[in-house]
């Protein structure tokens, strides 16, 4: 905070001394600010700070208890603070390298909250991002071997499934990419865990590579790819091994953002919410370009839309398009 007042303090005297440009007298035009990482805090029996590698746990949750390692006296476990040499409550970034890797701890970091905030620091949380770092690799090296090659021209035709497959992936990546410019990068670590989960659904299925048709396998390239590119600007190590295991002989981080095809991030369907003297029965899902009288209709045919009217005609039925029916009867 004190880097920033003397930046403006600096770019005012600037401006008064005639250096500056005319009329500006704040050196930003925008200012985001990081938060801190934080950790939990250890002190032992005589009150001196330890460091959490100094320390024991026993149990977990509200009865978790800490002990010291070298004396095996009971510790102290103090307030979440930010991380500070005066308070030892410090990890050793090359203790978190060397047991997890770069990439596992920047993308905790990342996925924790919204960078603005403060991150604390456990070891549940940097597990859980090992966790994750593994199935990534899983994902991308099953699907290497049964997606279609790399290069392979797209069919001519596609599934209903394959082409669920190829929006659900270019909806993720055109999320992201969002996510990522507006700074939001827990989000956009949320949507690539959903993705993944997308992913990971579609491969269960394949079963057999020989038996994975044409235009799902074509699909199961493209998408994985996808994958790789979205993760590489934050877990870069990870994502240059699996654009290697993929068949490239090129960096991963010399590739320009994957283009998505805007088609594909409107759906062909909406769902559409049903009431009936304005009380919500239900909804019906209809083509985007569905006719008005084919939404009057399947409305009418839902079973609570039947009860709820009890053998009336209605006398009224109001589409908004692509939002709700409401039939009054």
């Amino acid at each position: 905070i004190l880097h920033l007042l003397y930046s403006r303090f600096f770019y005012r005297a600037i401006s008064d001394s005639g250096h500056g440009t005319k009329n500006l007298r704040e050196p930003f035009a925008a200012l985001f600010t990081q938060g801190m990482v934080t950790h939990e805090t250890y002190k032992s029996e005589a009150g001196a700070w330890l460091l959490p590698s100094e320390i024991r746990f026993d149990g977990e949750g509200d009865g978790r208890s800490a002990v010291e390692v070298a004396t095996g006296k009971p510790a102290v476990i103090g307030s979440i603070e930010k991380m500070s040499k005066s308070k030892k409550n410090l990890v050793d970034p090359d203790d978190i390298i060397a047991g997890w890797g770069a990439d596992c701890a920047r993308w905790f970091m990342l996925s924790d909250s919204p960078p603005e905030r403060d991150v604390v620091w456990t070891e549940a949380g940097i597990q859980g991002a090992g966790r994750f770092v593994q199935r990534a690799w899983r994902v991308v090296d099953e699907l290497a071997d049964k997606a279609a090659a790399k290069g392979a021209p797209q069919p001519d035709t596609l599934s209903d499934e394959a082409v669920a497959l190829r929006r659900a992936a270019h909806k993720a990546t055109h999320a992201v990419a969002q996510s990522i410019e507006g700074l939001r990068f827990n989000v956009a670590v949320a949507q690539i865990y959903e993705f993944t989960n997308v992913l990971s659904a579609a491969l269960a299925k394949t079963g057999d590579a020989t038996k994975t048709s044409q235009d799902v396998a074509w699909v199961l390239r493209e998408a994985v790819e996808l994958l790789v590119q979205m993760i590489g600007p934050m877990m870069p190590h990870l994502g240059e091994e699996c654009w290697a295991r993929l068949g490239y002989n090129t960096l991963l981080a010399n590739q320009p953002w994957p283009a998505v095809d805007a088609a594909l991030l409107v759906d062909d369907k909406i769902t559409i919410a049903v009431q009936v003297n304005g009380k919500r029965r239900d909804e019906i899902s209809v083509a985007r370009d569905a006719a008005e009288d084919e939404i009057k209709a399947a409305a009418l045919a839902l079973d609570p839309v039947i009860r709820a009217l009890e053998g009336r005609q209605p006398k009224k039925i109001i589409v908004v398009p692509q939002r709700i029916v409401n039939v009054v009867a």
